[in-house]
């Protein structure tokens, strides 16, 4: 099984490719929309700023190319940290700027709280809200790593498979159909963030 680890200029490629390797599969790190559209699973990674990594998706066409995988539907779709928040309808960070809307809401700084820093940043436990989703079936809650100052606001809470809190509820998992997303780094979270890739890879669509 082919997974593409979508290469736009921008995004945390190494670690996401070395994660995928140790559970035996082989990851193809690609911006080629031939071996993205004919990978049997697909992973949007991402770091730095919304519209930073937007643009360079649109200037590559690669986004294009992942709404084509979503909107076939034959291949599970991840987005991993900005990855995840990609998949939503649009970002306020430095300013409005437009995702690429697989998944309806709003991307919005925490506010400022007192005993909660910006950047959310650490470990913190996953709440599942689905638990019967096949992405969460049979994993047992438990802790993950965060690194956001952004984070989801999600329009339709069908497509909110899990949550952490911090000050107040916070999306961790998103799904819908065969779209994907999570907002902390599987690849940095241990043995559930090993599960949850192993189970991302397979997941039946």
């Amino acid at each position: 099984m082919t997974v593409a680890i979508v290469d736009y200029g921008i995004g945390n490629l190494h670690s996401v490719s070395k994660a995928i390797e140790r559970l035996g599969y082989e990851p193809l790190v690609t911006g080629d929309p031939g071996e993205i559209l004919g990978a049997d699973r697909v992973i949007l990674p991402g770091v730095g700023a919304f519209g930073d990594a937007m643009d360079h998706l649109r200037e590559s066409g690669l986004d294009a190319v992942v709404k084509e995988v979503a909107a076939k539907g034959r291949q599970p779709l991840l987005g991993i940290c900005l990855g995840m928040q990609l998949l939503f309808t649009e970002s306020e960070e430095y300013g409005n700027h437009k995702g690429l809307d697989l998944l309806p809401g709003t991307v919005v700084r925490f506010e400022a709280r007192e005993g909660f820093k910006v950047p959310h940043m650490g470990w913190n436990k996953l709440q599942y809200l689905q638990p019967e989703n096949p992405l969460l079936k049979g994993l047992e809650e438990g802790h993950v790593y965060f690194v956001h100052s952004y984070h989801a606001l999600v329009e339709q809470k069908s497509d909110l498979l899990a949550v952490t809190d911090y000050g107040h509820p916070v999306t961790a998992v998103v799904g819908r159909g065969s779209v994907f997303g999570m907002q902390f780094h599987p690849e940095k979270s241990g043995e559930l963030g090993r599960k949850l890739l192993e189970q991302f890879l397979k997941l039946e669509i």
